[in-house]
């Protein structure tokens, strides 16, 4: 046949073993950013010859075709469909373990897939796609907490470039400094301020650095983010509603090669009309571009480099939300952290419309003592999974990230109670402790010896939103691409 079924695992559900783990259900998947669904993943070329359609609602989710999939005479019915960029046209991919009877309630999300399974081979021909009426309705996770239209979010850098140029060179610099340009001439962002400064200097002021070169998007951190600090799970119908309660989220992006001499809304672009002659006419995607040294027909979807770049509350030394507040229910702590009283907050909201990040979640019920979420959390055995020395909020309240002030006191209550300081290491939150690539690192700015010291003066970092002026405790190192150049 045209088509080749590929049967996958996805990185949260595997086989299914797992499968009635809400916290595994509601995490996104690392490409897609899908959550409580498998779906057949499909190229945009393949979509649009077999008249598939994946669109986006006002709340930025996304609505996709329902098809039937037959491989051997076998047919599974009612797969929805997302269009994937990067897949290899002619294959599709359906991922196992969804779908399962039997199992719990929460098992049950999904389409079964292992009827097309042979036992042996994940590979299958002989594959007809059948497309029915109505659409899905995805839950996604990548969308809804967009930076709105921000630029330089996740920073990348080619090999070559990083070997061969100055980061601050003045014309080609990858990673220059940035300077705000007034009255009396260029200064750099830090010498610019509206702000006291906040005394740091006494205890310890804690960073977390991210590597944007070691992070896999796995998802291991937001899984220990949320056993961690009594996060709940809301849901399928929730999450397509944009009141996801995860206190980190791994955005993915979409990078691709295109020549640094063709502008995509001028030079080199096809004609609508040369698109549809060339048969690369894709909707719902940028246009095409031809390259001119080869001749070769590209499309900015059809090979995409992806990066994955984990996003919690920055911890502000400068933070918007906590001016806005009306009875001040979130301050700044001694030891650097943006910290929440959450007693004190009466739901305004407004620190999560002041915040440029999109880390803030406000509580729409009370997850944990309501029976529409009944994830094994709402009962007296499934809530002694809940973490002791984190407080359970209620229906009103804003939460976010707290960088595990739970963890780095009793570290320093610990030291004291021994008589000694604390060691380099010994600080960490659960998304440092559980990273297994090294990405995340956790410590202490004022430990001239620590270890985020020392990459706070790496070249390659920078902080999300710098122009911004918020100062944030959390800091960034731009990705280098294994590559000679970008083309």
């Amino acid at each position: 046949s045209d088509l080749e079924l590929v049967l996958y695992t996805k990185t949260a559900i595997g086989d299914g073993t797992q499968a009635n783990n809400p916290w595994l259900q509601e995490m996104p998947d690392p490409i897609t950013r899908m959550t409580w669904d498998n779906y057949l993943t499909m190229s945009p070329k393949d979509a649009a010859r077999l008249g598939i359609d994946n669109d986006l609602n006002g709340r930025m989710q996304l609505d996709g075709s329902i098809v039937n999939v037959t491989v051997n005479g076998v047919t599974v019915k009612d797969v929805p469909v997302y269009i994937q960029p990067g897949q290899a046209e002619g294959a599709v991919g359906l991922a196992l373990g969804y779908g399962k009877k039997n199992s719990g309630k929460v098992a049950e999300s999904g389409v079964n897939a292992y009827p097309l399974f042979d036992g042996s081979n994940l590979t299958l021909s002989n594959v007809k796609i059948d497309k029915t009426s109505g659409s899905h309705e995805f839950a996604g996770m990548q969308l809804q907490n967009t930076l709105m239209g921000r630029y330089e979010i996740a920073r990348e850098v080619t090999l070559d470039t990083f070997l061969n140029v100055k980061f601050d060179d003045e014309k080609l610099g990858w990673n220059k400094p940035l300077e705000y340009h007034t009255i009396g001439g260029a200064l750099p962002a830090g010498k610019i301020d509206l702000w006291d400064a906040f005394d740091d200097v006494d205890g310890p002021h804690f960073n977390l650095s991210v590597d944007l070169n070691s992070c896999t998007g796995c998802g291991a951190c937001i899984i220990a983010c949320q056993a961690e600090n009594n996060v709940p799970v809301v849901g399928k119908d929730e999450v397509r509603m944009s009141r996801d309660m995860f206190w980190l989220r791994i955005d993915r992006y979409y990078t691709t090669d295109i020549p640094a001499d063709i502008d995509l809304n001028k030079d080199g672009m096809l004609s609508q009309e040369e698109a549809v002659t060339a048969d690369l006419n894709v909707p719902g995607m940028y246009g095409h571009f031809l390259d001119k040294e080869s001749g070769i027909l590209n499309h900015p979807a059809k090979n995409p480099d992806v990066i994955f770049q984990p996003v919690m509350c920055q911890h502000c030394n400068h933070a918007p939300c906590e001016t806005v507040c009306p009875v001040a229910a979130t301050s700044h702590g001694k030891q650097g952290q943006n910290q929440m009283a959450y007693n004190r907050c009466i739901g305004t909201r407004y620190c999560a419309n002041n915040c440029p990040y999109k880390v803030r979640r406000f509580n729409w019920f009370t997850y944990n003592l309501n029976d529409k979420f009944d994830f094994n959390q709402n009962n007296d055995l499934g809530r002694m999974v809940l973490n002791p020395d984190v407080v359970v909020r209620t229906r009103g309240v804003m939460e976010k990230c707290s960088m595990c002030i739970q963890m780095t006191q009793n570290v320093i209550l610990e030291a004291k109670k021994e008589g000694r300081v604390v060691r380099d290491g010994e600080f960490s939150t659960a998304c440092v402790d559980a990273c297994a690539t090294g990405a995340m690192k956790f410590g202490d700015m004022n430990d001239k010896s620590s270890e985020v010291r020392a990459l706070f003066s790496s070249n390659r970092r920078y902080t999300l939103l710098e122009e911004i002026g918020t100062k944030p405790n959390v800091f960034y190192h731009t990705k280098v691409r294994n590559r000679k150049n970008n083309f």
